[in-house]
């Protein structure tokens, strides 16, 4: 009776125990979700509703089980969660995804959010019991290995092994560990979600596994995520440890009630420090798990690019960072810019670039957009969409353009932006018409925009960015007329200390380009400098770079200019439309401030921070512009002249016929 009372109660002391663990709401750690496009073929209410229903049968069914797939009125929709959680992580991780992705993807009829612990996906169409990896997510540790120079094959080794194991077990799910590069240990983990079969499985496992070879193999972590497999390797053990088998039952034994009694006693006391070292550990993991990352930059590459070979892939790669600049993106449905841009219909089309054609359209809220289309023809084109991408998601700044979605669907490959209803600056400032628009204080806010775009690029941005295609027809003009800085496809990141690069492909636009660049592939910020000095000098004259204005010798813009301010004659230089309104002693000081800009050595040239500065206040004293007459001369060349060889053109928001590209 005595050991009956003491048994109950320590019994009840460690119900109590692991209610109180239990209940704490352990947050499950969020990686990313995808929106995939607002498809408004449902009523809003009526899709709603059914979205909601389907979210509840999944939160009621991750109570006990850890996958689940089912549908409600055309919405299919599964949850996996990994397989060595416990199903109140489980649980809880579901609701906390059904809770995200009503609030973050509210309207759209596809989308998908990945947890460390979980997964869930939902869609207007089928996609049950078939093998998908686009789009994938792609994760790795900012830290390289030891030995960054070669291939993990022990990594390598572990993540193959589980690529034949995974597919033949029943929860398609396992882990390993194991010694790597003779001290370190590392740790793998490969999940399928279990509505695909096991030979969709190892294919799904294969092709991660070999992106992971291209991506991340000199990281000392990666995962790659996709909708039916998923890919984790670390060098800390970040999964469950697998339980311990229950011990084997002995034969009872005979023995005396004072035994029993210690040993019942003995037991629960060591149950109950158990319990309590349970409890520890499980508050101690939830407040790991939700610090964890802290000291970590985790890199994510979006993947979508279907019909797509290996190499196209790598260079496919889409980059967005979780942070508070990283700013915001969403996923725009093919179906919804078709509709928008009336089936890229003519009356719809803005002009043409390199990168391809670019049409207006009205997305079901009503807010005008442009939409870049990659044109199939252009080789550089792939590289430039995901280089824009990259880094216009980063930026955010008044003076340069917004990027509001993308869609990549089949070998459609779109970028939607905020619509400029002036177009771009080339088509006022080289119409004779429209030119006349353009005053003195336009152009001066438009001279003053453009500086403070390039200076944010430049100096005050999280990245170092240069341009390297700054020219008229890739400014374009809100309704206001207040000019944004389009088209990063062939802009460069520079690292911290970086202050010059090399290439051998010359992209850009003839009568732009810096000499350094143009003729050795030497590029840096004062190669934006000498294009944004060319810029402003279109901009005082209304006259373009490449035309002929002292028929005597043939010279090129900048040549004319620089005759005229040693002749003293600048004001010459001055859109005759402008002559009679403007400020003379400012247009003057503004052409010497060009050219400055465009001189030939590029340590003459000023930064745009200074260039601000001397635009902005008269009272910074401006040194005498030196530039060798041949340069100018040896330039003036090439640029009337075209030839390249290969001669596709860059991508821009409106048209312009002389962008080239140059393979050395």
């Amino acid at each position: 009776m005595f050991v009956q009372q003491i048994s109950g109660a320590f019994h009840l002391f460690l119900i109590t125990i692991f209610a109180i663990a239990f209940s704490i709401n352990c947050q499950p750690t969020y990686n990313t979700h995808i929106c995939l496009g607002p498809e408004n073929d449902t009523a809003p209410a009526e899709y709603i509703s059914s979205l909601n229903s389907l979210f509840d049968s999944l939160s009621s069914k991750a109570s006990s089980e850890s996958f689940y797939n089912g549908s409600s009125n055309g919405i299919y929709s599964l949850y996996l969660c990994r397989g060595d959680v416990s199903t109140s992580t489980c649980r809880i991780c579901v609701n906390n995804a059904t809770q995200q992705l009503r609030q973050r993807c509210p309207s759209d009829k596809r989308a998908i959010i990945w947890y460390d612990e979980c997964m869930l996906r939902y869609s207007n169409m089928n996609f049950f019991g078939r093998e998908q990896t686009l789009p994938r997510l792609l994760m790795w540790n900012s830290q390289n290995n030891t030995s960054p120079e070669q291939q993990n094959y022990g990594a390598l080794g572990l993540i193959f092994s589980l690529v034949d194991s995974v597919p033949r077990t029943d929860l398609m799910f396992d882990t390993k560990d194991g010694i790597v590069d003779n001290v370190q240990r590392g740790y793998a983990l490969l999940q399928c979600t279990r509505d695909i079969n096991s030979s969709s499985c190892r294919s799904c496992l294969a092709t991660l596994t070999n992106e992971s070879q291209n991506c991340c193999q000199i990281k000392r972590g990666w995962r790659i995520l996709s909708p039916s497999c998923s890919l984790r390797y670390e060098e800390r053990r970040f999964y469950e440890q697998p339980s311990a088998p229950p011990p084997q039952s002995t034969p009872d034994g005979g023995g005396k009630n004072t035994k029993t009694i210690v040993i019942a006693t003995v037991s629960s006391v060591a149950a109950v420090v158990a319990a309590l070292l349970g409890l520890w550990y499980y508050l101690f993991r939830c407040r790991r798990k939700s610090r964890r990352g802290e000291g970590i930059t985790e890199e994510i590459l979006l993947r979508n690019f279907k019909g797509s070979n290996r190499p196209e892939l790598m260079e496919g790669g889409i980059l967005v960072t979780e942070g508070e600049d990283s700013g915001e993106m969403h996923y725009i449905g093919l179906t919804t810019i078709l509709a928008a841009t009336n089936n890229f219909s003519n009356e719809n089309k803005l002009g043409e670039g390199g990168f391809g054609p670019v049409y207006k359209g009205k997305l079901p809220n009503g807010k005008e957009v442009a939409v870049k289309r990659l044109s199939l023809r252009s080789s550089q084109g792939l590289e430039e969409f995901r280089n824009e991408v990259i880094l216009i998601i980063k930026l955010q700044h008044k003076n340069l353009v917004r990027l509001l979605g993308y869609c990549l669907e089949g070998d459609e490959k779109l970028l939607v932006y905020e619509y400029m209803a002036n177009t771009s600056l080339d088509a006022f400032l080289f119409d004779p018409v429209k030119n006349k628009e353009l005053d003195w204080a336009k152009r001066a806010n438009i001279i003053n925009g453009i500086a403070r775009g390039l200076l944010y690029l430049h100096e005050d941005s999280r990245l170092k960015i240069i341009h390297r295609d700054m020219k008229a027809s890739n400014v374009l003009l809100d309704d206001e007329m207040n000019p944004k800085i389009s088209d990063f496809g062939t802009a460069r990141i520079f690292g911290g200390n970086q202050l010059e690069a090399n290439t051998e492909k010359v992209v850009g636009t003839y009568g732009y380009m810096a000499p350094e660049y143009a003729l050795e592939g030497l590029f840096s910020i004062k190669s934006d400098v000498y294009s944004f000095g060319v810029l402003m000098l279109e901009i005082i004259s209304g006259k373009k770079n490449r035309g002929i204005y002292y028929s005597e010798c043939g010279q090129s813009l900048l040549t004319y200019a620089w005759r005229l301010w040693n002749e003293g004659e600048g004001i010459e230089l001055v859109d005759p439309n402008l002559v009679e309104a403007c400020p003379v002693s400012e247009a003057l000081r503004w052409i010497h401030i060009a050219l400055l800009c465009v001189q030939d050595d590029p340590a003459q040239r000023p930064t745009m921070s200074v260039v601000v500065l001397m635009l902005g206040s008269e009272a910074v004293n401006l040194p005498q512009p030196s530039i060798a007459p041949y340069s100018a001369g040896r330039y003036t060349t090439m640029s009337d002249h075209t030839t390249s060889t290969s001669g596709v053109r860059t991508g821009s928001l409106a048209s312009d016929q002389t962008s080239t590209s140059i393979s050395r």
